[in-house]
């Protein structure tokens, strides 16, 4: 067979979650296109300001956005492996663990919760260890950043019972 009589089963389709990825990267450097477009400009001499970066950073988005698109199309992306769903939801649910336990049972014991979570979703089935090894990591980490270094951090019962 000649080149330009390829048969339709060998060729590649467009890769249509790459296409998507690219409109997401056009909408951010929209985004942020149209808020440098509103940046109050301080009264200068030299060109460089503050919305040089952001500009650049949205040009740049922009042309990678071109690029993913048109390797999308084309099909030039390699196939990609089968995707495990079950060790994400296992980390995004220690994500909405945290943040919904954050307040009300402050730093140390949401972040163990988040860190006992992240482990069983990369293989940890031990539960019983992982989450009292989380919240003593999670302590230590308060106790830095709280004590020695007087930031906030939320702090919930656990907290409150050493300090």
């Amino acid at each position: 067979m000649s080149e330009g009589n390829e048969p339709l089963a060998t060729k590649r389709r467009p890769d249509w979650a790459a296409l998507i990825i690219a409109l997401c990267l056009f909408a951010v450097a929209a985004v942020m296109l149209w808020d440098v477009s509103h940046m109050k400009a301080v009264a200068q001499y030299a060109r460089i300001g503050p919305s040089t970066v952001p500009t650049a950073v949205a040009l740049g988005l922009i042309a990678l956005g071109i690029w993913t698109a048109f390797e999308a199309w084309h099909g030039d992306f390699p196939e990609r492996e089968h995707q495990e769903i079950a060790p994400v939801i296992w980390v995004v649910a220690g994500l909405a663990g945290q943040m919904l336990l954050l307040k009300t049972a402050g730093f140390s014991i949401a972040t163990g919760v988040l860190f006992a979570l992240t482990a069983r979703g990369f293989g940890l089935r031990k539960l019983w260890l992982s989450l009292p090894a989380g919240i003593a990591l999670s302590f230590v980490v308060w106790v830095i950043f709280s004590q020695l270094l007087q930031l906030l951090l939320p702090a919930g019962p656990l907290e409150r019972l050493f300090f």
